[in-house]
């Protein structure tokens, strides 16, 4: 491991940690999702007679993940390029594959630690999320979906030259895919041209697979087609935040 990877990597996880509004909405936020729609909607099942709580927290999950990848690298990378962080880099021998590895590196590690936290929660009783033998399948799906928001977050940042920017257009960007990929709101009670619309959301793939590996009923053909998804969103949003990445405000 190189010098400028480690220092980066370690640059990237202070910063994320370090501030108790990101920690805060990265991990106890989408808790707050699961305590509401946990308890409201307890002892209640969907028409295939799965109950709701396997619906509700692997959206909710898949949202969180989403939401933390996409929001935290903008938010880093619009102020390390305000603050001429990234101009400093740049007159270094460091190439952008190393910064964007970097923060590559602790968004998968944060979305892995978000899902081992929340899952911890909803397996316990007052919720009854009830895991099956496949949840290790899971583990590519959350490492392609965090892939996916993070290279959509580089593209908000690099596009972003305020905090207020980033937060509009992420916004933007989440809280209409959370409602129209079934985060929220079971995909298979959601009407059929809404349906149809979700899947050109990578939050759709990502809650369809979760909510399939944690119910037991993942088939490695729809999983792989999950996963092929969600690497043709982290591809193309990848080659977007690639053509507008900027080392600095004044280029």
């Amino acid at each position: 491991m190189s010098t400028a990877y480690a220092a980066l990597t370690r640059a990237a996880y202070l910063a994320s940690v370090r501030d108790r509004t990101t920690v805060f909405f990265t991990f106890a936020f989408p808790l707050v999702f699961l305590l509401v729609f946990g308890l409201l909607f307890r002892d209640q099942t969907v028409n295939d007679g799965l109950p709701y709580i396997n619906y509700t927290a692997p959206g909710v999950l898949s949202w969180g993940v989403g939401n933390a990848a996409l929001f935290g690298p903008a938010f880093a990378l619009m102020h390390w390029r305000r603050d001429d962080i990234l101009r400093l880099v740049w007159r270094t021998p460091t190439p952008l594959p190393t910064v964007l590895g970097s923060r590559f590196a602790v968004a998968v590690g944060t979305g892995l630690v978000q899902a081992v936290l929340f899952t911890a929660v909803a397996v316990l009783p007052v919720f009854g999320l009830r895991l099956s033998g496949d949840w290790p399948l899971a583990l590519p799906l959350l490492v392609l979906g965090v892939t996916a928001f993070l290279a959509m977050g580089l593209v908000v940042g690099s596009l972003a030259d305020t905090p207020e920017a980033v937060a509009a257009i992420a916004n933007c960007v989440m809280v209409p895919m959370a409602f129209l990929s079934g985060a929220f709101y079971p995909a298979d009670l959601l009407p059929g041209w809404i349906r149809t619309l979700s899947w050109i959301f990578p939050l759709r793939y990502l809650d369809h697979g979760l909510t399939n590996v944690l119910a037991g009923r993942a088939d490695l053909g729809p999983l792989a087609l999950d996963c092929l998804g969600l690497a043709g969103f982290a591809a193309v949003f990848g080659l977007i935040a690639a053509r507008t990445f900027r080392w600095s405000n004044r280029t």
